[in-house]
């Protein structure tokens, strides 16, 4: 017995869709996939990382955008609302109506234990071939644990990663120029044996 394959949608059908549609999806190859919402604690971190950086960043003309935020991967055709966005140039858009980002210079994700994977390892992947991209944070709701990834300048395929566990430490942006206080992102989140994330 053959079933029958399932239609893929174009991006045209997937974007009609989602601006009809009460809840966020992430798009790729033909499929769309439902962005749960998050926990307490996920969106206390994005949040506070937001408000941190926004409050650092002044009136640099750089925007600081949370989760509402689509991005347009154009070289493998995902679209998806990271956490964070920090755009700091003209930002860019796929359509003339600011929807589909195209140009993120940093892009944070907060871990969750049903998309850590993912983030760490297929949407970096897309991430990266992003030429505006400079950094990229994973940021774990959990525990203290933020890593950065930061493109090298000589190398543009080369990503260092610099790891953060210490409350009293600060996270570097280089591109931004700033450092973010630990003690800042977590402000507010308790951890516990009992939670999950």
């Amino acid at each position: 017995m053959s079933t029958a394959a399932k239609r893929r949608l174009t991006p045209a059908e997937y974007l009609e869709i989602e601006e009809a549609a009460e809840v966020r999806h992430e798009f790729f190859d033909g499929e769309m996939f439902a962005m749960s919402g998050g926990t307490l604690w996920h969106n206390l971190v994005k949040d506070n990382f937001a408000f941190a950086i926004r409050n650092q960043l002044g009136d640099r003309g750089c925007y600081v955008l949370t989760s509402d935020q689509r991005v347009k991967v154009d070289a493998t055709g995902l679209y998806t609302y990271p956490d964070v966005v920090i755009c700091c140039e003209k930002p860019q858009f796929e359509d003339d109506v600011y929807y589909s980002l195209t140009n993120p210079q940093v892009i944070i994700e907060v871990l969750s234990t049903s998309t850590e994977t993912y983030d760490r390892g297929r949407k970096f992947g897309h991430y990266r071939t992003l030429p505006s991209l400079q950094e990229y944070l994973l940021i774990a709701q959990d525990r203290i644990s933020i890593e950065r990834y930061a493109r090298q300048q000589d190398d543009p395929n080369a990503w260092t990663l610099t790891s953060v566990e210490d409350p009293a430490a600060t996270v570097p942006l280089s591109f931004l120029g700033v450092n973010v206080a630990v003690s800042a992102i977590y402000a507010n989140v308790e951890f516990s044996e009992k939670l999950h994330r």
